[in-house]
């Protein structure tokens, strides 16, 4: 099995600082004024965005699991 340093390490650094630049931007959004929540649309595409990100690590998340296991 190969080391923690070369396969969760990664996916670690990746969806953490991943995480941290996209919570970031968020934050940036919000603070312009440039999203309304009180809109339909824009809590909508809030909503896609953060389903993106966590689809995205739980699919990578899956497939280092079955790289590792089967």
């Amino acid at each position: 099995m190969p080391p923690f340093s070369h396969t969760w390490l990664p996916f670690i650094y990746l969806y953490g600082f991943g995480g941290l630049f996209f919570s970031l931007g968020l934050y940036i959004i919000y603070k312009s004024k440039s999203i309304n929540l009180k809109r339909k649309a824009h809590r909508r595409w809030l909503k896609i965005l953060v389903f993106g990100f966590a689809y995205f690590m739980i699919i990578h998340a899956i497939l280092i699991i079955a790289a590792l296991y089967w």
